[in-house]
């Protein structure tokens, strides 16, 4: 069984891959688009993640309940990447149409 550990750092590791991934393309083609290319790298990242959610066919397994279907994996995606946009840095911004000022 993988270590709690372990887990972390195999996650940390891929999202610092895909920053680096997104800068690299944009340093070289100085004319990309960043929003096209956060873009593309989030399509590539949802593919990724739907084909290991896929279920292993047996239909009383435990672990797969929350995936056997597909509306069930895209709210359980949906779920994570709200979750993982509220732990980011960048989710608020100072110039967010919603901050006050005094």
């Amino acid at each position: 069984m993988r270590s709690a550990e372990k887990t972390a750092n195999d996650f940390d590791q891929a999202a610092e891959k895909i920053v680096e991934l997104g800068n690299q393309l944009l340093d070289e083609n100085e004319q990309a688009d960043e929003w096209e290319v956060a873009s593309g790298l989030l399509a590539g990242a949802i593919q990724f993640w739907l084909f290991t959610r896929q279920p292993c066919g047996d239909p009383s397994c435990d672990s797969c309940t929350e995936i056997s279907t597909a509306e069930q994996r895209l709210r359980t995606l949906v779920e994570e990447v709200s979750e993982l946009a509220e732990e980011s840095d960048y989710y608020h911004s100072p110039r967010d149409s919603n901050v006050g000022t005094a």
